[in-house]
């Protein structure tokens, strides 16, 4: 194998594991997880002060818990549907493929 088809394959080694880091799905899934965690957090240490301006409701453990939720299912997804990256067909630089 040539040293040009050596430095083509680690670069194509490099791409997908680039397409797979910022695969937008962990993104996703990592901010809303954070936020979700601090979010529930504060629902937990809630004053009763804060339920009564709610009217009861404690919309931050409930909206912590969602964020939560929506974060690990985004995590999941990635986890099971890896970024499949599509096959590089070599051509000779004459056209497109077909």
């Amino acid at each position: 194998m040539s040293d040009l088809h050596k430095e083509v394959s680690e670069l194509e080694n490099r791409s997908a594991t680039a397409a797979r880091l910022f695969d937008i799905r962990l993104i996703i899934g990592g901010l809303f997880t954070l936020y979700g965690v601090i979010v529930t957090v504060a629902g937990v240490f809630v004053s009763d002060a804060d339920l009564k301006k709610a009217e009861d409701v404690n919309i931050n453990l409930w909206t912590g818990l969602a964020m939560l939720a929506l974060g690990l299912f985004f995590l999941g997804w990635m986890k099971l549907r890896p970024v499949e990256i599509p096959a590089q067909t070599a051509t000779d630089g004459t056209g497109p493929e077909k």
